[in-house]
């Protein structure tokens, strides 16, 4: 399935209007946030809810402030720390583990996909945080939130794994605008958050409606 340019750029003027209006404030999108906080932040980030992690992360940051510093951690103090997050087991390993490696490297990640995925703990999402964030490439911040908004707005994926589905893995980096990509990332997973949620979702409010394939079926199905 291939995409106009015209619907792609309808979608990226909305969005982006959108976001200037309404988008979330957090610690790690500020200015000042260094790669660490940002990269560290990605990692907590994983299956949790940005406002859960942004109450977290302050404290975080200011008792382990370096790669350096979480290598000194013992896991099981790490683990107790993290519990307020949930799934403080996992979540220790990987830092830990991602933590060692960086420590050696004096914080500076590899430059290409390949390398940086041979990282502990980094998958696609994470290599895709580093290339964009660290290397100032246009990467999608792809998880099952963005995934969400694409699909219900042009179209589902068929594959189950959305690290394996090339029509989501396409579109999700054809929508990317050339500049403030990482701004429009951070539009679209707030836009998830906000609004177009996994259930309940507020298309009544949605700035997407008139030409989103999601909305248009749910009238159809209402008979409206």
């Amino acid at each position: 399935m291939t995409h106009k340019h015209k619907d792609i750029s309808w979608f990226n003027e909305n969005m982006s209007q959108w976001y200037s209006q309404e988008g979330r404030e957090f610690p790690w999108r500020n200015k000042s946030a260094s790669k660490y906080q940002i990269i560290i932040a990605e990692v907590l980030l994983q299956r949790t809810q940005a406002e859960t992690v942004s109450r977290f992360y302050p404290r975080f940051i200011k008792k382990f402030p370096s790669w350096k510093s979480l290598t000194k951690a013992r896991k099981k103090d790490l683990q107790v720390f993290l519990k307020p997050i949930g799934l403080w087991r996992q979540r220790a390993n990987a830092i830990k583990n991602l933590s060692a490696e960086m420590a050696k490297r004096n914080g500076r990640f590899p430059k290409t996909r390949e390398e940086i995925e041979k990282i502990p703990a980094v998958g696609q999402y994470i290599a895709n945080a580093v290339l964009m964030f660290c290397h100032g490439q246009p990467q999608p911040l792809l998880d099952v939130n963005m995934a969400r908004v694409l699909e219900r707005f042009f179209g589902p994926r068929k594959l189950a794994d959305i690290r394996y589905d090339p029509y989501l893995q396409k579109l999700a980096r054809d929508v990317l605008p050339k500049r403030r990509f990482k701004e429009f990332n951070w539009a679209i997973l707030d836009f998830a958050a906000l609004i177009c949620k996994p259930r309940n979702s507020f298309c009544d409010k949605c700035c997407l409606s008139q030409r989103c394939n999601y909305f248009g079926k749910r009238r159809t199905d209402d008979g409206k």
